[in-house]
């Protein structure tokens, strides 16, 4: 499924040992997000496009650190270079927030460094690149379409204790917004501060619910806390 091809169903993957049966009792009771669970342990080769050498990247280098792991289907396609680029726009002010970013696709480190050398949106790129080459990151991470061999575009936000607090996943043809992710960081980065939640569209300076202190007054009665139009403004 690259960029440039409609959107069909994932053809489903039976092991050896399962038949249909199962497979369909397992998807039923396991849940397919990450969100509220530890991040997957990893390790693999990477191409630093910061400093032009290949590296090794691996999940204890983030302990204790804001980080997001961000999937890509493939190098040299279309809207991959476009995501890759607008997230290394936004780099210098996910750095001011403590943020690390490690994009990802089962290219290996050598198509990674042709890439970053060819493309000219990625001209100037400060991201490390990681090769899933055997696919076994991807696969942890819940976002492997077995038959293609290629990641979905997935983009999973971990906070310091190393638990997924946020994931996005979806199909290639559309590319992700980091402007959205960009408040969505803000947006977790101070719930997790204050013990506030953040209501609808919430941006630093608007309204938050202070659940933490006033939690019987507010049930049932969150519109006389902010408006539908303080969400939307």
């Amino acid at each position: 499924m690259a960029c440039d091809t409609p959107v069909q169903p994932a053809k489903k993957v039976v092991s050896e040992d399962e038949t249909e049966d199962t497979t369909d009792t397992k998807e039923n009771t396991m849940s397919s997000t990450l969100v509220m669970q530890k991040v997957p342990d990893f390790e693999m080769e990477a191409y630093d496009a910061a400093t032009g050498h290949y590296t090794t990247v691996k999940s204890s280098d983030y302990e204790g650190k804001w980080h997001v792991v961000c999937f890509y289907p493939a190098d040299f396609t279309f809207v991959c270079p476009t995501e890759i680029a607008a997230m290394n726009a936004k780099y210098d002010e996910f750095q001011a927030m403590g943020v690390d970013i490690l994009a990802v696709s089962t290219d290996t480190k050598f198509s990674h460094k042709r890439f970053v050398e060819t493309e000219p949106l990625l001209k100037d790129l400060k991201l490390t690149i990681g090769a899933d080459s055997t696919k076994s990151v991807s696969r942890a991470f819940g976002v492997l379409l077995e038959d293609e061999g290629i990641a979905l575009r997935g983009r999973f936000l971990i906070n310091p204790e190393g638990v997924v607090v946020a994931q996005e996943v979806q199909a290639p043809s559309v590319g992700r917004n980091v402007n959205e992710f960009l408040r969505q960081v803000e947006a977790w980065q101070h719930a997790t501060t204050t013990g506030e939640v953040c209501p609808a569209g919430w941006r630093p300076g608007k309204k938050t619910l202070p659940v933490h202190t006033d939690a019987e007054q507010m049930t049932g009665r969150v519109g006389d806390y902010v408006t539908i139009e303080e969400i939307l403004s």
